[in-house]
């Protein structure tokens, strides 16, 4: 028997009332002159709005008695920004039958463009009576309004001055994955009341040091609005990563050094304009495929306790779990129109009022998921290509969940690209010596056709990347072959096995010189495969710099010196090569192709790529076929590629050659006719352009685990 969520009717008649306002635009609205409040719950049987009374004063609350489209909403004449609040919504509390009101708990609007307080975890936010046996079956009669975020009414305006999107071309860019805090917490220029948050990102120090290295892009871990969940509050240990959203407008206070009644808001902006003005892109990592609330026995927060079935897959097998294909407890159900809907307004939001240049989609699968299967021609997808507003913009699938056939790498549509987990096996595979050949790195180093052709879609849908936030730093995975996760609490339990380490046989940091100059050239290679490789490349903040967890592959609670980048223990080798790398990339559109290689002869009699063995010779199938293969040459034709320019035509490049020698041994190589500078060798980072000149074809001596790239100055006559 359902049991009731609602307050009695006699009570709910003596709430006072506001104007009744307008259904749209949902959320917390102001006019300049007052506030028009509006939430939509399809099966509510009413909505109080209450708003805290200063001083110790009771909190006013006001019945939201105008109902329009399945939209509660009134207005309130004098009051504005800075007004907190939060909602209560009564209806029946019948778990069994996916229902969860609990009017006794005060809700966060899910439109909220920011969010004060934090939760404060005990009985008093979940929705049902703890008990024993961790029952859910009874209603809990505890109030939650002390032990909760807050809505903060915002003014939107904003002086955006001249700010416009810096738009790069797919092809150019490069894209650096950054925490807010972890960049700057340690930053010695940056005034240490401006580290860890924005506003220290968009300090110049910090925007210098991008500028320098050549990244166009930021993507940000997490900023929508998050919580700390109880097992790491238990264990004095904080979500650091922040997936864990709890509201999808409002940009997260505690990486704000303005407040938190809406300073946030103004000071994320002031960032993203900062770093446009520095011709840099602002991408946001977004968790929309699951919310904090958690599994049936997660806290009533906010969707929860507005509408449990209309936000979350519900289990067709039991209403009163949900399917979870996000590992988290819950999956949000975009397939629903109302979530639907309410995932469309965050990210117009946060293009049209925040200047977001694109976002990075975690769990991207999960959003495709309708009927319980992943679909590519989901409603999700379909209303994304027909908005007008993210046309425009990057949008970039973490191609995964964990439900069935969960691994979309490849699948999804036009006008999308991937994080290319594909790309980054292979890569690790090969540079470890894994028995695995060179036919399918030869896939990976082109843009991944074999993945991207088919649909239309060129090398720039590939995301490439070797390291991410999610497990080892570059330093780490060529020191550790075991994660090291003590730190977290969990008995090293967490975190993924990371079997595509190469640690040179030695565990850990070491003082050995021979292990420390190899291991130095593998994350030497690591980074030259990165970013000569057709594609999109992504740099994990820190690894240019040396950054170490200590052997942290699941650093996601460690909001500590152990996450946070040490700027003043920089590997300045490391920098000064990876500067140079990029501008190698920069200066080359050879290595920035809109196209797909075809490997046919041209016109001019040549191939745009070549494939060599060591003695020049192209590679046949078998040499395609042998597992055993260490070594591979490609040779990139610069002549008359197709144009990066919005004008069109096409530009004349320096024909290239890469040289990739994961083995143990060194070798000869030679190279067709001509005269070859040598311009880059991860065994010899210092060694200037030119220095080395391979006349006649070769041969050029390669050491053991390294990659060498070259330049044809003068072609054969």
């Amino acid at each position: 028997m359902p049991h009731s969520g609602s307050a009695r009717p006699a009570a709910r008649a003596r709430r006072r009332r506001p104007w009744p306002g307008d259904p749209y635009p949902l959320g917390a609205r102001w006019d300049g002159t007052g506030t028009n409040f509006s939430l939509f719950s399809a099966n509510a049987e009413a909505v109080e709005l209450v708003i805290p009374g200063a001083d110790g004063r009771p909190p006013a609350t006001y019945e939201l008695a105008e109902r329009t489209d399945l939209t509660w909403h009134g207005y309130l004449p004098g009051v504005g920004p800075g007004t907190l609040y939060g909602y209560r919504v009564h209806g029946p509390y019948a778990p069994a039958e996916g229902k969860r009101f609990n009017a006794r708990k005060l809700l966060i609007d899910p439109y909220a463009r920011a969010l004060t307080g934090a939760v404060r975890w005990g009985p008093e936010v979940f929705g049902y009576a703890w008990s024993a046996e961790m029952s859910d079956d009874l209603p809990s009669g505890l109030d939650s309004a002390a032990h909760v975020p807050l809505s903060v009414v915002v003014d939107g305006a904003f002086d955006w001055g001249d700010d416009r999107p810096p738009r790069t071309a797919w092809t150019d860019t490069v894209i650096y994955e950054a925490h807010v805090k972890g960049l700057t917490a340690r930053h010695p220029e940056v005034p240490e009341e401006l580290r860890g948050t924005y506003a220290g990102l968009a300090h110049p120090a910090v925007i210098g040091h991008l500028r320098t290295l050549g990244v166009t892009a930021v993507e940000l871990m997490p900023i929508h609005a998050f919580i700390d969940a109880s097992h790491l509050v238990d264990r004095g240990l904080r979500n650091y990563w922040g997936y864990d959203t709890i509201c999808y407008f409002a940009p997260e206070a505690r990486y704000s050094s303005c407040g938190d009644r809406g300073g946030q808001v103004t000071e994320f902006r002031s960032m993203v304009r900062a770093l446009h003005q520095a011709g840099l892109e602002v991408l946001l990592d977004v968790v929309y495929n699951h919310t904090a609330e958690g599994n049936h026995l997660g806290p009533t927060l906010s969707f929860r306790g507005i509408d449990n079935e209309a936000y979350y897959y519900l289990s067709p097998e039991d209403r009163r779990h949900y399917w979870d294909v996000t590992g988290t407890g819950n999956t949000l159900n975009a397939g629903a129109p109302q979530t639907l809907r309410l995932v469309m307004d965050s990210l117009r939001y946060w293009v049209t009022e925040m200047h977001v240049d694109g976002f990075r989609f975690d769990l991207a699968a999960a959003l495709a998921r309708q009927f319980f299967e992943v679909n590519r021609l989901s409603a999700f997808f379909d209303i994304i290509h027909q908005d007008p507003v993210l046309a425009g913009v990057k949008l970039i699938a973490e191609p995964w969940d964990i439900g069935p056939g969960g691994y979309q790498v490849g699948n999804f549509p036009v006008g999308w690209a991937e994080w290319n987990g594909k790309y980054r096996d292979t890569i690790r595979d090969y540079w470890r010596g894994a028995s695995i050949g060179v036919a399918d790195l030869g896939y990976r180093l082109t843009g991944s056709s074999d993945l991207y052709h088919e649909d239309g879609r060129g090398p720039k849908a590939s995301i490439n990347f070797v390291t991410a936030h999610d497990g080892f730093t570059l330093r780490d995975l060529v020191a550790y072959n075991s994660k090291h996760n003590e730190a977290n609490g969990e008995d090293n339990r967490d975190g993924s096995d990371d079997n595509r380490s190469w640690n040179c046989g030695v565990e850990g940091e070491s003082d050995d010189p021979e292990v420390t100059d190899l291991r130095a050239r593998q994350r030497r290679n690591f980074v030259a495969t990165l970013l000569l490789s057709q594609g999109c490349p992504m740099l994990l903040s820190g690894d240019e710099l040396g950054r170490t967890q200590r052997g942290n592959n699941n650093a996601y609670c460690q909001d500590s010196e152990l996450s946070w980048i040490d700027w003043q223990g920089v590997d300045a080798e490391m920098l000064v090569f990876c500067r140079r790398v990029l501008a190698l990339r920069a200066a080359h559109p050879v290595l920035r192709r809109r196209r797909f290689f075809t490997g046919e002869v041209t016109r001019r009699g040549r191939k745009d790529v070549r494939w060599l063995r060591r003695n020049a010779e192209e590679m046949t199938d078998a040499d395609w076929g042998n597992h055993e293969r260490q070594s591979l040459a490609m040779v990139l034709d610069g002549g008359l590629i197709p144009s990066r320019t919005r004008t069109g035509g096409r530009i004349s490049d320096d024909t290239l050659a890469v040289l990739l020698n994961s083995s143990d041994e060194a070798s000869d190589w030679y190279l067709p006719a001509g005269t070859w500078e040598v311009i880059l060798d991860t065994a010899a980072p210092a060694e200037e352009p030119g220095t080395r000149v391979v006349s006649g074809g070769g041969p050029l001596a390669v050491v053991p685990r390294s990659l060498v790239v070259l330049r044809l100055s003068a072609p054969a006559r």
